[in-house]
């Protein structure tokens, strides 16, 4: 996540810099310094603001799964955790997901994947 996308969502969620610190479990310096691009954006922190964004959906009823959108056959959805948690609709934010038929190594390897998915992209 870049400095401006970060800065952006805090304004989406409708928050001041102390707001979404307290939010997030970090101190108003640290949001700060993610939004002036002084510092790198920690996986935890976009993960957590990725979350909430996701939360002020009022469309989330009409929202589909991931496993209808991505058409997944019934042996990969047995083995995705978003299947087993019935989770599709947060299918980004739980690791160890089939996503492009594998699981993904780390965050920054399945948030690459899941920005160009239509999963998230409706969430936001």
């Amino acid at each position: 996540m870049e400095s401006e996308e970060f800065l952006n969502a805090r304004k989406l969620l409708d928050k001041t810099q102390k707001e979404v610190a307290e939010l997030l479990g970090v101190s108003i310096k640290a949001v700060h310094s993610y939004e002036q691009g002084w510092r790198k954006i920690p996986s935890h922190v976009e993960r957590q603001i990725f979350f909430l964004l996701s939360r002020t959906r009022s469309s989330d009823k009409t929202l589909k799964s991931c496993w209808t959108i991505k058409n997944c056959p019934p042996q990969r959805r047995k083995n995705c955790p978003a299947w087993e948690f019935q989770a599709g609709k947060l299918c980004w934010f739980i690791n160890g997901t089939i996503c492009e038929c594998k699981s993904q190594e780390n965050w920054q390897e399945k948030i690459k994947i899941c920005r160009s998915c239509e999963v998230l992209a409706d969430l936001l």
